[in-house]
C-alpha cells in the first residue's frame, strides 16, 4: 500500500467560486489517515481523551449534515436516524447522545456503513454547493468552520491513532519505515544551539488581525502590555529533557506545582509519555514506525503542562504567557510555510538541521504545540455565539491552559499565529512541547 496525502487542502477565506474542490479535498484527508489502519483499530477507545478513529469519521460526517444540508438543501433525509445520537459530540442544545467514555462500545454500526454515511453526505453536499452562490452568507461562515472542524478532528485522528496502536502489547506501527517522510538525522550527536533571544516590551495588539477565517476564541483584537523577556530560539529537546530525568527531575518536588507532583507520584510518571527504557539501560519511544530509539535532537514532545514548567524550573526559566508567544511569533515573523505538519508525513516531531541559524527563532509553527504559562480565558468584549455554534469554543473556557503553534499532527492550511489551543494541564496524548522564556 502507498500511503500518501493530498497537497491542496487549503481552506476557504472569502465565498469561492467552486468550493467543491476544498471540501473534497478535506473530506478525502481524513479518510487517508484511517486508510493505514486494520478495521478492528477503529473501534479501539483505551482512555477517555481518545475517541476511537471510526467515531471521527462519522462525527465529522454528522456535522456537515446537522448544520448545512439539513438547513440549507431542501428535501434533505437523514442517512439514519440514530446516527445523531452516536454521533453528536457534545452539543446539548442538539439533544441527548452517547457518553464520551462510551463510544468505544459502538462496535455498530460497522465501519462499512460508516463509509457509506460519509459518501451519502459527501453526494449531498456537492448538490448543496452546485448552488453555492445562491445560498445565504451564514452558509459560507457553516462551510469555513465545517471545513476547520473535519482538520482539527484530522489532527485527533493522528494523535489518537497513535495513543490507541501504542496501548497494544505488540506495538505496532501506524506506517512502514518505507510509508514515514523523511527528515534530519532524528539521532545526530549536532544538537541543535540553544540561544536566547530579545523581544522588545511595549503595548501590542494581540488577536486575530487579517482577513479570512479565525474561530471565536481569537478575537476580539484587544491591547495587552508585554514587558521585555527572551525567548530560546528552539524548543526544548528530548536531549535536553533527558539531562532533567538523569538529574531526578521527576523525584524533586522543589521543581513541581503542588498537583503536579502529586499526579507524578499517584500515576508514576519517570518520563514523557511513549518513552520507555530497556534492562540494558536504552531509552526508546513509540513513534509512527513502532518502537525506536530515542532520537535526541528532535523536540520533546507528549509532556504535561505540569511536565513542561517543572523543566522549566529547573533550568532556570519560565513558560511564556500566550501574548508573550504572540508576540514574539509576530516579532520573528513566523510562517506555516516550510513547518513541520500533517502533509509531511512525518507524524514526528523533527530536529533543526545542524546548521540552523542561532540567531533566528525556529519551531514557532509546526512539530510541537507549545504549552504556555496562560489560562484559556475569553478575550476581553468576547460574545459566545447563539444556540449550537456557541458551545464550540465558549463554554469550554475555564480551568484549562493555552497552548500555541500547531504540531505535526496539524493540517498546515489550518494554522496561524492567533489559534489558541487549549488543554488540561495533566494532558499529554497531544504533541505538547515547550521553549523556555525569562
Amino acid at each position: 500500500m502507498t500511503f500518501t496525502f493530498l497537497s491542496d487542502t487549503s481552506v476557504l477565506t472569502s465565498r469561492p467560486a467552486a468550493p467543491l474542490a476544498h471540501y473534497q479535498a478535506v473530506r478525502a484527508q481524513s479518510v487517508a489517515l484511517v486508510q493505514p489502519l486494520l478495521p478492528e483499530d477503529t473501534v479501539v477507545q483505551p482512555t477517555l481523551d481518545v475517541s476511537p478513529p471510526k467515531w471521527h469519521l462519522a462525527h465529522t460526517t454528522w456535522f456537515w449534515e446537522t448544520f448545512l444540508l439539513k438547513n440549507y438543501l431542501p428535501g434533505y433525509e437523514v442517512f439514519h436516524p440514530d446516527y445523531a445520537f452516536l454521533f453528536n459530540s457534545y452539543y446539548n442544545s442538539l439533544g441527548s447522545r452517547v457518553n464520551r467514555a462510551d463510544r468505544g462500545t459502538l462496535s455498530r454500526p460497522p465501519l462499512a456503513d460508516v463509509y457509506r454515511y460519509r459518501t451519502y453526505v459527501d453526494e449531498h453536499m456537492a448538490a448543496l454547493l452546485a448552488n453555492w452562490a445562491e445560498l445565504p452568507a451564514a452558509a459560507t461562515e457553516l462551510l469555513e468552520l465545517g471545513l476547520h472542524h473535519e482538520q482539527q478532528h484530522q489532527e485527533l485522528l493522528a494523535t489518537d491513532i497513535k495513543y490507541i496502536l501504542s496501548t497494544n502489547p505488540l506495538a505496532p506501527g501506524y506506517l512502514t519505515t518505507e510509508q514515514v517522510a523523511t527528515g534530519h538525522e532524528q539521532n545526530s550527536s549536532s544538537l541543535p544551539t540553544a540561544a536566547w533571544l530579545s523581544v522588545p516590551g511595549g503595548i501590542y495588539a494581540v488577536g486575530h488581525q487579517q482577513a479570512g477565517f479565525s474561530f471565536d476564541n481569537e478575537l476580539p483584537v484587544h491591547e495587552v502590555l508585554v514587558a521585555p523577556f527572551e525567548l530560546q530560539n528552539r524548543l526544548v529537546t528530548n536531549s535536553d529533557f533527558l539531562q532533567f530525568i538523569e538529574a531526578g527531575g521527576y523525584q524533586q518536588f522543589q521543581f513541581w506545582l503542588g498537583e503536579g507532583w502529586d499526579l507524578v507520584n499517584r500515576e508514576g510518571w519517570a518520563a514523557p509519555l511513549y518513552w520507555s527504557k530497556t534492562t540494558e539501560g536504552q531509552w526508546l519511544r513509540y513513534g509512527p514506525t513502532g518502537l525506536a530509539p530515542l532520537a535526541l535532537a528532535a523536540p520533546v514532545s507528549h509532556i504535561s503542562f505540569y511536565e513542561a514548567d517543572a523543566y522549566a524550573q529547573w533550568a532556570g526559566a519560565r513558560l511564556p504567557t500566550e501574548a508573550e508567544w504572540e508576540v514574539a511569533a509576530r516579532h520573528f515573523e513566523a510562517a506555516p510555510q516550510g513547518g513541520n505538519w500533517l502533509e509531511t508525513g512525518h507524524f514526528d516531531p523533527q530536529p533543526l538541521a545542524a546548521d540552523a541559524d542561532p540567531a533566528q527563532c525556529h519551531q514557532l509553527l509546526g512539530d510541537c504545540w507549545e504549552w504556555t504559562y496562560s489560562a484559556y480565558h475569553p478575550y476581553p468584549g468576547y460574545q459566545r455565539a447563539a444556540g449550537a455554534l456557541g458551545e464550540y469554543n465558549g463554554k469550554f473556557m475555564l480551568n484549562q491552559l493555552v497552548l500555541r503553534g500547531g504540531s505535526c499532527a496539524t493540517p498546515e492550511s489550518h494554522i496561524r499565529l492567533t489559534y489558541r489551543n487549549f488543554f488540561h494541564a495533566d494532558k499529554r496524548w497531544q504533541f505538547t512541547g515547550l521553549r523556555l522564556a525569562r
